[in-house]
């Protein structure tokens, strides 16, 4: 890997990093973070393979309380660099390519558990941080306020960025050799276990937010998926066009009850007059 390619994916690491807290620019979305290290590094189609993969598993990671959701972050970049150094200078074959995405794939859940405990280390040492910004404010002092907050935010990015460098390090020999190494029954589990906790991340998107008023959508989104003449653009298009209609019936729904004391019926309304 070239010093370039190492120098922009730290970048990229560490703006991920931030991003994991500031939540502004979506950097650390599997889908944004997974891209932008595969166009770096001259990989722009497996990045965005790999990162629309990641992007279904993380779609239900989400603070719940006092519970931290997995780190999408690190899962994003380690896991991008793993299969940028396996796919080597791109004279993989397509099975090999395959192979790369499949295990970084799988790699991604443990990684995010390992982002974690960073991540709760560097809230840790952000309290000692906070109480150090409390001090300046007693002292009427805004400029180290703003220096605590640039240096909390920067120990996020770093969180990111130094095992980012550290995995740039590694040989792209090593990381082919061992994927290569690897027997069918452990590359094909992997395979099978991605895909199910690609699913997780579904199930638990439904079960936040399956309601009565929106499991017909998902029946007809089924329903429209299953239709193989349709393109993403039209089942788009379809989407964006029910929540209009749901949203226009709802307003007129809410208009006509609250003017009135009316029921939204002008039929029914008559009747109930009798």
């Amino acid at each position: 890997m070239s010093p370039v390619s190492i120098v922009l994916i730290v970048i990229v690491a560490f703006l991920a990093g931030m991003e994991g807290i500031l939540d502004e620019w979506q950097f650390h979305q599997p889908l944004v973070a997974c891209t932008l290290i595969g166009i770096v590094t001259g990989h722009p189609v497996e990045g965005i393979t790999l990162g629309g993969s990641l992007q279904m598993i993380a779609l239900g990671w989400a603070n719940v309380g006092a519970a931290v959701a997995p780190d999408a972050a690190l899962a994003s970049i380690a896991s991008s660099i793993l299969m940028v150094l396996a796919l080597g200078n791109g004279g993989a074959s397509s099975e090999a390519t395959k192979n790369a995405i499949t295990t970084s794939i799988a790699l991604a859940v443990p990684l995010s558990v390992a982002g974690l405990f960073l991540t709760m280390i560097c809230r840790t040492i952000a309290t000692g941080i906070a109480h150090a910004m409390d001090g300046c404010a007693e002292r009427n002092d805004m400029g180290g306020i703003e220096r605590w907050q640039i240096a909390a935010i920067g120990l996020q990015g770093l969180r990111i960025a130094i095992p980012a460098a550290a995995l740039c390090v590694i040989p792209s020999d090593v990381v082919s050799s061992t994927l290569s190494k690897m027997p069918e029954w452990l590359s094909g589990g992997m395979a099978v276990g991605g895909g199910m906790v690609a699913a997780v991340g579904y199930a638990m998107v439904i079960n936040m937010m399956a309601t009565k008023e929106t499991w017909p959508f998902f029946a007809l989104g089924f329903v429209f998926a299953a239709l193989k003449e349709l393109t993403l653009i039209a089942l788009g298009v379809i989407g964006v066009c029910l929540a209009l209609i749901y949203l226009g019936l709802k307003g007129l729904a809410a208009s006509g009850s609250g003017s009135g004391g009316g029921s939204g019926d002008p039929l029914g309304d008559v009747l109930d007059s009798y």
